[in-house]
């Protein structure tokens, strides 16, 4: 009915309005209602007719793309950025053709296509810079650009080389929460349009922040952000119901429950992890974006608390749920270290360390990843007994992770060296491999990393007769044997551990009260 009423002439001022947003109007109501296949040629219809409505062809494109996008259609949505780009261009709206620009990098990044993303993130930079507007506009465009290059370097693993991008874009955020909105409308019609609030904005540079403080191991520092980030969004929240918020939540939960796992805090990560599923229980959209995550930290958490056959139930659901080359690779190689410790599965641990072989045909370009599946082959070949070999594992471990400050596995590397020198006798290089691992792991801080340096400290110095350090060396062991002892128990006595046995479906909406734990702690102690 729509389509016809386009077609008709009408010679009301303001009419072209009024037609063009009845049909982005409709177009929302028919995906409300799941008709995504109604709302498609009614904004192609809407879009063919309204070039010469510059704001109303812009914003209509924009939101065609943004159908293509959640049916995961990028090509077609990239394909619709690049003609709002040249259009945008072709009215002289700088401002939007570099929001087009960036839009369709962002989707070029989600399809990993990194050989478009370079060129265009460049040009993107040189319009950005040259562009002279509004400068709450100019900035947000700085904020965008520099998000998307901080993003591209944290999926690449590269912790250290984005500093300067992160440092830039915290200045910039800092520089827009000083300015004031002006309320002078831009000249050109197709200038209307802004890409995100600056309350938004703020909330997605501290989790960015946080991304980057998780990879590099500044657990701390990552808590620190995630708070600030929570709280922020917490007074939205009241405000504003958009989706996006939500979005900006569950990936900050899903960070910091990471962050929690290993500094030995398992019971509030697995009353995050519940909190997510209950984000997820408000949204379907937000659970099909985020399921293979669930699974896959719920898999983390049954390695902390040693459910080895509920890690592999959990992983190997997060591995059917995901398309995303990255987080599969991440997965195998938690995957494979499950096996590795449960030591009967030589057949299928042999099939994944193929998929994920380091030397040759790595699935995904990220640095951080490489080199923690040198650290899996390392762990392998120290277990079979295979010390050339994992010497140099370890060594390509060592110089990856500190080429780009991936402190988590430096310290792993250093312990595990360690371990190796002290299994061979040879105590003065332990002592050289254990006593940074232990400095780095307290500066995370690392629970498990800390533990087990404690344990060889305390064999190394009674080894060699240091009868003071060995006592000092034993004393620290029990006390992280003790903290860990009772965050297990806390954690395995909450009726949020039987989300372990959930690998199907939508996540459950209650959960059964747990007697006590009921798993085995002879691996962690």
């Amino acid at each position: 009915m729509l389509t016809v009423f386009l077609d008709k002439k009408c010679n009301v001022p303001q009419f072209e309005d009024v037609k063009f947003e009845a049909a982005s109007l409709l177009s929302e109501l028919y995906c409300f209602k799941n008709l995504v296949d109604s709302a498609k040629p009614l904004l192609r219809k809407a879009i063919q007719i309204s070039q010469q409505t510059p704001y109303w062809h812009c914003r209509l494109l924009f939101q065609l793309q943004q159908l293509h996008t959640l049916e995961k259609d990028l090509v077609s949505a990239c394909d619709l950025l690049g003609v709002g780009a040249e259009y945008a261009r072709v009215v002289g709206s700088e401002y939007t053709r570099a929001l087009f620009l960036l839009s369709k990098g962002m989707l070029l990044l989600m399809e990993r296509k990194l050989q478009e993303v370079h060129p265009l993130l460049t040009l993107c930079g040189q319009i950005v810079e040259n562009w002279q507007g509004n400068p709450i506009q100019k900035e947000s465009l700085r904020v965008f650009f520099l998000v998307l290059q901080v993003t591209h370097y944290l999926d690449a693993g590269q912790v250290k080389s984005v500093k300067p991008c992160l440092k830039q874009l915290q200045q910039c955020i800092q520089t827009i929460s000083t300015l004031h909105d002006d309320e002078i409308l831009p000249s050109n019609p197709a200038d209307l349009f802004h890409w995100l609030p600056k309350e938004h904005m703020c909330v997605l540079v501290y989790l960015v922040t946080v991304m980057h403080s998780m990879q590099a191991g500044y657990l701390e520092k990552a808590q620190k952000y995630t708070d600030k980030a929570l709280m922020q969004l917490e007074k939205l929240k009241m405000l504003d119901c958009s989706a996006i918020l939500s979005s900006f939540q569950v990936i900050l939960l899903e960070h910091i429950i990471m962050c929690r796992l290993v500094t030995g805090h398992k019971a509030t990560a697995l009353q995050e992890i519940s909190q997510v599923c209950q984000l997820c229980q408000q949204s379907p959209r937000l659970f099909s974006n985020h399921a293979a995550q669930l699974h896959t930290l719920l898999g983390l958490y049954c390695i902390s608390v040693n459910c080895m056959d509920n890690a592999e139930a959990q992983f190997t659901t997060a591995l059917r749920l995901t398309t995303h080359q990255e987080l599969w690779t991440f997965i195998v190689t938690n995957l494979a270290s499950v096996y590795i410790r449960e030591g009967n599965r030589h057949q299928e641990l042999y099939s994944l360390l193929e998929r994920i072989n380091p030397d040759h045909n790595f699935p995904v370009s990220s640095h951080c990843l490489r080199a923690a599946a040198f650290y899996i082959r390392g762990l392998l070949s120290f277990f079979q007994g295979r010390y050339n070999e994992f010497r140099r594992f370890l060594r390509e471990t060592l110089k990856m992770s500190n080429a780009e400050d991936l402190n988590r596995l430096t310290a792993c590397s250093l312990v595990l060296l360690g371990h190796i020198f002290y299994v061979l006798g040879n105590h003065r290089e332990s002592n050289n491999m254990v006593v940074p691992a232990m400095q780095l792991a307290s500066k995370i801080p690392d629970m498990s990393v800390q533990l087990w340096s404690s344990a060889l400290l305390k064999d190394l110095n009674k080894a060699c007769g240091n009868t003071i350090d060995a006592h000092e060396a034993a004393q620290m062991h029990q006390n992280f044997s003790q903290q860990l002892l009772q965050d297990h128990i806390a954690a395995c006595s909450l009726p949020e551990h039987n989300l372990i046995s959930w690998t199907d479906g939508p996540p459950p909406v209650q959960f059964q009260a747990q007697n006590g734990p009921t798993t085995s702690l002879a691996s962690l102690l």
